[in-house]
């Protein structure tokens, strides 16, 4: 899987991207201005600027944009002249567009905005459909708006040529302003958000930008796509209420938020309508917290209440974009957003980090476990690894933390043991003057702790509405070498581990106090005690942070950053992704290292001799047991089974036509006993012999074709269902395809484990031909999404022949034809399926009666009145009812070979406005009906 990005802005308005195969976040240096939001597709990023208005950031790539501006010279021909540019009033501008309706001068081209710049000047297009021109490259026709040929000829009296000139999007990967023009919008943004690029059959490049006013109001960006990244204009989208948050997911979701906590769901988004018909009101997650974020993926949507809870949706697809109802999650957040894969992202409400959902895959799309991301910032590394070096070993001892997760099996997080060395705090670090620093034991200090009052840090934590709130609740350990004070470039500094935690639960009373511990002796009688750490788990260095006393506009060294929106729509990760987000520097883990060396009573050369010697007394037992049983026989054996028949088949390329090949199934069972099978068809193309193939697991309904001159049938996989051309095969005779049928679909529920009647879960369906299918769902039939896909449900036939078919409770009712009702017995097979894929009670002969309805139609002349010898403009003489396709006396056929006709034609004088005495019908002309 490619890198991508995850965007973050922090609460002075920063942006970071941290990509999927590294482990630092990177500042961009050239952003124009403080961002207050940002979204984020695998091509582009969109942000919104503290100066409300939308910026866009387009990755590059190895294809560049551009695109081509075309406009048409249009000439008439007229005695004096010649071809010029005197048109007559009624034709079409001298420059337009291909229709001619809209007027085109070459100087009336201007690029959209500075992000654009041409490539060259205007030239003329020499070639016309794959064909060289003439020099100038005109096209004639005989006027406008006619077909156009490249050959001049005597009746030509108009021609035309095209100009081209090419312009390039030349702002790659830097922010670059989106122009407001050509229509000014009456109030900022607020939010952004962007997606639909995964909307059925979408075109390449295609996005869906939706935006929300500061009056509340929805706007839509029109014309996004992979040669027009800037799109071209805004149109406002009519709302229910006023919004004040939207979500955009990758396919046909968007949810919004009402300014009362409610939120709305957009029905009706489509390929050829991406803004949508409606809008749906969805009740907030509480009734009496109204909802402040949402967020949608591919068929999830999270949401945020005012008191920073978290809620799932369940039930959500595209066929019910509104869900079905909210079900609770552990954590607090501010922000979330959901990516691709609808992987989870959120901002933590207590220490603002960025939270990643572990656990999300399709069969559980609501995870497990939030986990903060630790990764550093851009230029964090260079400046912490003299000071992390320096401290190994000499700064840290006693207990390690785990790293800060928050489980929704187990939300509480446990407190170390022992005399200190621990460092809790939901928030930064921030002092008070009210506690001084104390000594219970009556010892000389080994650290100073200096004063320093909570509105020191309040400039450096407040941006827009976010401001840090000082805190009391925390723990400090501090420790020196020497007994002495170490200041760092001429401030006061203190060392500590700090873990943060996103839930309030777990951190200290309120009557927590600062002390000095040594840490030395805390050590000490650790390793007296017999404490040893997990080092594998439960035991690493969460942060390891210098806090320096100073009023500086920017964070400290490895001061916890403070994040303010997070967006993973561009980010590709999943649950079997390998991420290197939740582990620290390299110093970093050096140092963890060391600490660890420290605490662990087991020496290394031990370990490794423990793990030695017990894979070596595991594999003297795997081999002793084994021998022990190398003389017995497999109980199963494996056994292969191959039939062949000479068949047509229709070749997939042009020219289409009937070939004839080698048909062949074979079969085998493996040693569990299960059958499975493949289907080959072997054919000469240019004397060279070829062959393609399908598994008999991948096969998903055979269904016989009606042809007038073969005995034909269709192979559908899941694949060629996509594409909509599947294997058509023709046999000899009827009884060798209903034989090959019936092998086929035997075989195909031999390898999916399908045996006897259908189940009275399985689902029915019915062919425009009558013919009788059912599929046996999964286990999980309710499951969102359903882990079968429509394109790889299997179906079987069942004998029958029905209109309509419906079924409940395990009983299945049945309309034929003739209208008659018919009910499911309980038995299987019938039809061409006998012998053992077929029950031996409870089958019945079945009869049904269809009509079948032709036209003949005439035109009448003043010669002979009315005949059959129609306009060449008419209709067939003998036609279906819409008169599109000839349907004679003789070339008609009943439906299937089943079917046999039990009468002759006859007229009918049923049909609906009544007929005369022969059963003719009259209109002034085809096909209007009196």
């Amino acid at each position: 899987m490619p890198a991508s990005l995850l965007w973050a802005v922090d609460v002075h308005g920063r942006i970071y991207s941290l990509s999927s195969a590294g482990q630092q976040w990177e500042l961009w240096r050239d952003a124009p201005m403080e961002f207050k939001r940002v979204t984020a597709a695998q091509q582009c990023c969109w942000s919104l600027g503290c100066d409300n208005g939308i910026y866009l950031n387009v990755f590059a790539s190895d294809v560049p944009v551009r695109y081509r501006e075309e406009t048409y010279e249009n000439q008439r021909w007229n005695p004096v002249d010649g071809f010029s540019e005197r048109l007559l009033p009624s034709d079409r501008w001298q420059w337009s567009d291909v229709t001619g309706l809209q007027h085109q001068p070459l100087h009336g081209f201007q690029l959209p905005s500075s992000s654009w710049e041409w490539e060259g000047d205007w030239y003329v297009d020499e070639n016309f459909e794959g064909e060289p021109t003439e020099k100038e490259g005109w096209t004639y026709s005989i006027d406008f708006p006619s077909t156009y040929t490249k050959d001049k000829k005597w009746n030509s009296c108009v021609r035309r040529r095209r100009w081209i000139r090419y312009r390039r999007y030349k702002a790659m990967d830097t922010w670059a302003k989106i122009p407001s023009q050509p229509m000014s919008l009456p109030d900022p943004f607020s939010d952004i958000s962007c997606g639909g690029w995964e909307v059925t059959e979408e075109p390449r490049g295609r996005l869906s930008l939706w935006a929300v006013s500061l009056q509340g109001k929805v706007w839509f960006r029109e014309g996004i796509c992979h040669h027009n990244p800037e799109g071209s204009s805004w149109e406002e989208v009519p709302l229910p209420g006023e919004v004040v948050q939207i979500s955009c997911g990758p396919g046909d979701l968007v949810w919004a938020v009402l300014w009362e906590g409610k939120l709305i769901v957009r029905e009706g988004i489509t390929r050829d309508c991406p803004k949508g018909l409606s809008w749906a009101l969805v009740e907030g997650p509480s009734p009496e917290v109204g909802a402040s974020h949402v967020s949608v993926g591919n068929s999830v949507v999270w949401a945020v209440t005012k008191d920073n809870k978290v809620w799932f949706r369940r039930g959500v697809n595209s066929h019910n974009p509104c869900g079905s109802g909210w079900i609770s999650m552990v954590g607090e957040m501010i922000t979330i957003s959901v990516g691709l894969h609808d992987q989870v992202w959120a901002v933590g409400c207590e220490d603002r980090a960025v939270y990643f959902r572990q656990g999300v895959t399709f069969s559980e799309l609501s995870g497990k476990t939030w986990r903060a991301i630790s990764a550093p910032r851009d230029g964090e590394r260079s400046h912490s690894s003299a000071s992390s070096h320096q401290s190994a070993g000499r700064y840290f001892s006693g207990e390690v933390q785990a790293q800060s997760v928050v489980s929704d099996a187990d939300s509480d997080v446990e407190k170390g043991s022992g005399d200190g060395a621990t460092f809790t705090s939901p928030e930064p670090f921030l002092g008070s003057s009210s506690d001084p620093p104390c000594n219970p034991a009556g010892d000389a200090p080994k650290a100073r702790i200096p004063k320093v009052t909570s509105d020191s840090f309040i400039s450096e934590l407040v941006s827009d509405r976010d401001q840090a709130k000082p805190s009391k609740d925390v723990r400090v350990t501090a420790a020196v070498l020497e007994e002495e004070v170490l200041p760092i470039e001429g401030e006061e500094s203190l060392l500590c581990t700090g873990e943060a935690l996103p839930s309030a639960e777990s951190r200290g009373g309120p009557g927590s106090q600062w002390s000095n511990v040594d840490l030395e002796e805390a050590q000490n009688q650790q390793i007296q005690t017999g404490a040893v750490l997990d080092s594998a788990e439960t035991c690493s260095l969460s942060s390891v942070t210098t806090f320096t006393l100073a009023g500086e506009d920017s964070y400290g060294a490895e001061e916890h950053p403070m994040w303010a929106w997070v967006s993973g729509g561009g980010c590709s990760v999943d649950s079997s992704s390998q991420l290197n987000w939740f582990s620290s520097s390299a110093n970093t883990t050096s140092l963890t290292q060391s600490v660890q060396s420290m605490s662990l009573s087991v020496s290394p050369a031990q370990t490794a001799a423990w793990r030695r010697q017990i894979c070596e007394q595991l594999s003297e037992r795997s081999r002793r047991e084994m021998d022990d049983f190398k003389h017995y026989e497999q109980a199963i054996e494996q056994s292969v089974w191959v039939k062949k028949g000479a068949m047509q088949w229709w070749r997939d390329w042009k020219p289409h036509k009937w070939i004839d090949v080698q048909f062949a199934f074979e079969q085998f069972s493996g040693p569990d006993g299960n059958k499975d099978g493949i289907l080959f068809i072997y054919y000469n193309y240019y004397e060279e012999k070829k062959y393609l193939h399908a598994f008999i697991n991948e096969v998903t309904i055979l269904v016989p074709v009606l042809n007038d001159s073969k005995h034909t049938f269709a192979i559908y996989t899941d694949e060629r269902t996509k594409q909509r051309w599947p294997i058509r095969v023709a046999a000899a005779t009827e009884l060798e395809m209903y034989d090959w049928l019936a092998l086929l679909s035997v075989s195909c529920c031999e390898s999916r484990g399908i045996r006897g009647p259908p189940s009275k879960q399985a689902i029915w369906s019915i062919t425009c031909k009558g013919d009788v299918f059912v599929s046996e769902p999964c286990p999980a039939l309710e499951a969102v999404p359903y882990p079968t896909p429509c394109d790889q449900m299997f179906w079987r036939q069942v004998g029958g022949h029905l209109r309509m078919v419906e079924c409940g409770a395990g009983i299945v009712w049945g309309v034929g034809y003739d209208h008659t009702a018919w009910v499911y017995t309980g038995g299987y097979g019938g039809g061409c399926f006998q012998g053992l894929a077929s029950s031996t009670d409870n089958i019945y002969t079945q009869t049904d009666v269809k009509s079948v309805y032709i036209y003949e139609n005439q035109r009448w002349n003043p010669v002979s009145g009315y005949t059959s010898r129609g306009l060449p403009t008419d209709r067939y003489m003998w036609s279906n009812a819409s008169g599109l396709r000839e349907c004679t006396k003789t070339s008609t056929r009943p439906p299937s070979p089943q079917w046999t006709w039990v009468s002759d034609w006859a007229v009918d004088y049923s049909v609906s406005g009544g007929t005369d005495r022969e059963g003719w019908q009259y209109a002034a002309d085809f096909p209007a009906w009196v």
